[in-house]
């Protein structure tokens, strides 16, 4: 039997928790976790060592080897995660039974006895969505809150009265509340362990068409994404990894630092995390727009449907005939009406360069039937293929296309632009025209998506064709080779013989030769798309993502009182007129995160320019009233604060911003060298949060809704103290 010493490491003024008839069933549980979990990684290593040990072989041999090694090392480094500590609590239900501990993940031992089960099997959820009306067959429910696989604090909640005495330790949730407010790090905490019963509703809803997440700063709106991304993966078919994936779209690429460790905490390692910039490799660099009346054209849908009469411009069939000469010395001649016929002879839904192959072939069909009869077909078509008149005819005719010129042209050359978006006005296309086309914006860049999605991925398109040719390459060798060996065989039977069939010339190709194809990851399709902070998508970035995602499945996270430039729509309005049909709307409205005495400045500032904002409540409690004060106090803000604080994060806002870590912060103030202190504009600190949070100038922040929502963003990330400093 396992002391209990030896797993609950609780404070002294936690002592009275420490009672062995209060945690002795759960140590002894947890020696038995730790036990299997022991032998569960043994085998699974073993295994693994088995299989790379073991010759490859070739085709569906190899691949399957790999699969598994994949899908055991997978498995392995799931559970190297963590030990005892992937249980999350226990369960005591009210009918007697014995209690059941839910896990990161389901866990028996070698009689097959349940030691834990998964978090996200329905026979777990009571232990979050349990409550006091509702106890979902619960008598009591424990959480356990970890330090390196010890317990340093639990809490208990008792549905339903009966004989407890002995069992549960009784604190009002204090250990939860308290929790709200530890230190914090550069990733966001794990909090499996306190997911409340509004959040566990959301994680398990259907999936089928889009779930808006809506709720104000601190109520969970990512956490509740994260891990509803973690269920749909485990529950839903539709979302594994082979068949689609899930994108998960974040605001920024710290953001997306801060919650990456989260899903791999959760078991899921597959899912795509990237920013809107990284869909496309032209947002490595994109700038942000600076003229405001510029980026609202380009964010309409109008200028993306713009793009497909871009595109459609350079497929126009000659209208003059064109006459060609073969080696042979005949005139084979194409007129207008054979043009046109080529150009619509593709199948329906091709981007324009694959489509451009099949016409291609469709105009060299139309030729070589034009031949004499006794002309042959092989060499009449050969003859054509090296035609450098034709050929530069059909490129200049049907081009192939570079998405990225597309869209430069447009910027470059205003009659096309006109001609492509009839609807602008003249000072409108102007507007649009800019000396250097390919400096793009933020706002160029769902653009730049809509025509890659029409042309296809030129380099993609060459890498096919080059592997095309190697293919045909090796095929004709192949065939060579096998002439010869038939030729010396004796009796022309037998092995040699069945080297004629071709799927046995095929099977000696070696494919591992052939020139590769590199893929678009982020292209999609997804089976199903999470996107935090959607409140400031516009039109045309929803196109990029609508585009990713056939299903229309997503989960739509965001707080329309954060929208930077305003969001007067219902989240209904707003998701049905971009083309998401089926919308419903779940809200969030307690405030886990940030103290009350926090909120109640902030949110003054939201509610006067956004007076139906959904302002959460706030649960708690830090004692620590906000504090105003002069610029020139910031370095000793922050010296004091990092002497009186060991552990934490500590946030400068500013308007203009700065990195992410030591060096010089703003007016010269030198930053703390550990890394313990970021300077970020409200933009960049949204979806973030910090110990203490110090707001330099806020009212040059802006003005209207934008400097409003900056200002209510930057005072929300704060978890425990509030600096507020301006100019004298």
């Amino acid at each position: 039997m396992t002391s209990s010493a030896e797993v609950f490491a609780l404070p002294p003024h936690l002592s009275f928790k420490s009672d062995p008839e209060l945690v002795g069933a759960d140590a002894e549980q947890f020696a038995a976790v730790a036990e299997a979990l022991a032998l569960q990684k043994g085998e699974l290593a073993a295994r693994l060592d088995e299989l790379r040990l073991t010759e490859g072989g070739a085709g569906q041999q190899a691949l399957d080897r790999d699969t598994e090694i994949h899908r055991l090392s997978r498995q392995l480094r799931g559970l190297e995660r963590f030990g005892v500590d992937a249980c999350l609590g226990r369960m005591t239900p009210a009918d007697g039974s014995p209690d059941v501990y839910v896990g990161r993940f389901g866990l028996a031992d070698e009689a097959g006895r349940r030691l834990l089960i998964d978090w996200r099997v329905p026979a777990a959820e009571p232990f979050f969505a349990a409550t006091h009306a509702n106890p979902l067959g619960l008598a009591s429910r424990r959480r356990y809150r970890w330090n390196v696989e010890r317990v340093v604090d639990y809490w208990d909640e008792v549905f339903v009265p009966g004989d407890l005495v002995g069992r549960v330790a009784l604190d009002d949730q204090s250990s939860f509340i308290a929790s709200l407010g530890s230190a914090r790090s550069g990733e966001m905490r794990d909090v499996l362990g306190t997911i409340q019963a509004d959040q566990d509703a959301i994680i398990r809803a259907p999936s089928r068409g889009a779930l808006v997440v809506d709720g104000g700063p601190g109520t969970g709106k990512t956490v509740v994404a994260l891990h509803r991304t973690a269920f749909l993966l485990y529950s839903d078919p539709r979302f594994k990894q082979g068949r689609g994936g899930v994108l998960f779209v974040g605001p920024s690429r710290p953001y997306l630092n801060y919650v990456a460790n989260v899903l791999p905490s959760l078991g899921e390692d597959s899912v795509q995390l990237c920013t809107l910039r990284d869909l496309l490799p032209e947002g490595a660099d994109a700038r942000e727009e600076t003229d405001a009346s510029v980026a609202r054209l380009k964010s309409s849908l109008d200028l993306v449907r713009a793009v497909g009469k871009a595109v459609r411009y350079h497929q126009r069939p000659p209208r003059a005939p064109f006459s060609v000469t073969t080696t042979d010395s005949q005139e084979l001649t194409l007129d207008a009406r054979d043009w046109a016929e080529a150009f619509v002879a593709y199948e329906p839904g091709l981007t324009h360069n694959e489509a451009r192959e099949q016409v291609w072939e469709e105009v060299l069909r139309l030729l070589v039937d034009k031949r004499s009869p006794q002309a042959s077909e092989h060499a009449v078509r050969a003859s054509l293929v090296r035609d450098e008149r034709l050929r530069a005819a059909f490129a200049k005719a049907w081009p192939l296309l570079d998405p990225a010129s597309v869209i430069a042209d447009l910027w470059s050359v205003p009659a096309y632009l006109q001609w492509c978006a009839p609807e602008l006005s003249a000072e409108q296309v102007r507007a649009l025209q800019r000396a250097d086309a390919r400096s793009w914006t933020v706002s160029d860049l769902p653009l730049i998506d809509a025509a890659r999605r029409l042309t296809g991925d030129p380099n993609e398109f060459r890498q096919r064709a080059r592997r095309a040719e190697a293919l045909v390459s090796q095929q004709e060798h192949m065939s060579h080779v096998v002439d010869n060996l038939i030729e010396g065989d004796d009796d022309g039977e037998g092995v040699v013989t069945m080297l004629r069939v071709e799927d046995a010339q095929h099977s000696l190709i070696d494919e591992d030769s052939l020139p590769p194809v590199d893929f678009d990851e982020l292209a999609g399709p997804f089976a199903h798309v999470v996107i935090d902070e959607a409140q400031e998508l516009t039109d045309a970035e929803w196109a990029m993502l609508l585009a990713r995602c056939p299903s229309r499945s997503f989960t739509v996270v965001g707080d329309r009182a954060q929208a930077r430039h305003g969001f007067r729509e219902t989240w209904e309005e707003r998701l049905r007129g971009i083309g998401l049909p089926k919308v419903e709307v779940a809200q969030l409205t307690i405030n886990y995160r940030t103290p009350e005495e926090v909120m109640a400045e902030a949110a003054p500032v939201i509610l006067a320019a956004l007076p139906d904002a959904n302002v959460p409540v706030s649960v708690r409690s830090s004692g620590l009233p906000v504090v105003h004060g002069s610029v020139a106090d910031l370095q000793q803000v922050l010296d004091v604060w990092l002497d009186e604080n060991l552990e934490g994060i500590a946030c400068v806002i500013t308007a203009v911003g700065g990195g992410s870590g030591g060096g010089d912060g703003p007016s010269g103030v030198e930053f703390d060298n550990r890394g313990r202190v970021r300077s970020l504009t409200p933009e960049t600190a949204k979806g973030l949060e910090f110990d203490l949070v110090v707001l330099v100038d806020p009212e040059q922040f802006g003005t209207g809704i934008e400097g409003a929502v900056d200002r209510y963003v930057a005072m929300t990330r704060a978890t425990q103290r509030l600096v507020v400093l301006t100019t004298d």
